[in-house]
C-alpha cells in the first residue's frame, strides 16, 4: 500500500512548533482526534533509538491503547523518522514558510481500517495540534 500524506500550515515559528510537537507537557494537550478522546500520558525519549509512548484513551474509559514508536533519525526542527510498534514507517517534516511552519506527515497505512478513515483520523490529530499551537 502507498503511504498516506497529510499536512497543515501553522501560524507560529518553527522552534515553537517543534517544542509543542516533542515535549510531553504539550503532547498530552493535542494528541487525540476528537473531543471524546484524550492523551492522559506521554513519554518521549527524543533521541535516535529512543521511544515515545502516548496513551490514547476514550474519556468514558471504554477504550485505550499505547501508541508508540522508535526514533530512527532526528533532525532538530527539520524532520523525524519513526518506526511504529507495528513496524509501519512515519516521517514528519517541519518547514519554515512565509506565513509560519508547514508540518507534513507521511505514514504507512495499517491493514484494518479503510485508507480514508486513517487519513481523516491522522489529519484530525494534526488539526488539533495546529489549534493548540495557535492558541
Amino acid at each position: 500500500m502507498n503511504p498516506i500524506t497529510i499536512s497543515t500550515i501553522i501560524n507560529a515559528p518553527i522552534h515553537i512548533v517543534w517544542e509543542y510537537w516533542t515535549q510531553e507537557k504539550h503532547i498530552t494537550n493535542w494528541n487525540f482526534a476528537s473531543t471524546d478522546w484524550h492523551c492522559p500520558s506521554a513519554k518521549n525519549n527524543l533521541t535516535e533509538g529512543g521511544e515515545f509512548h502516548y496513551t490514547m484513551a476514550a474519556k468514558d474509559n471504554t477504550m485505550s491503547f499505547d501508541f508508540w514508536g522508535t526514533y530512527q533519525k532526528i533532525e532538530i526542527e527539520k524532520s523525524l523518522e519513526i518506526i511504529l510498534g507495528d513496524e509501519r514507517k512515519v516521517s514528519v517534516y517541519f518547514e519554515v514558510i512565509s506565513n509560519g511552519t508547514l508540518v507534513t506527515e507521511t505514514f504507512d497505512p495499517e491493514e484494518v481500517n479503510p485508507i480514508e478513515l486513517q487519513q481523516t483520523g491522522w489529519q484530525m490529530i494534526l488539526d488539533n495540534f495546529k489549534n493548540y499551537v495557535e492558541r
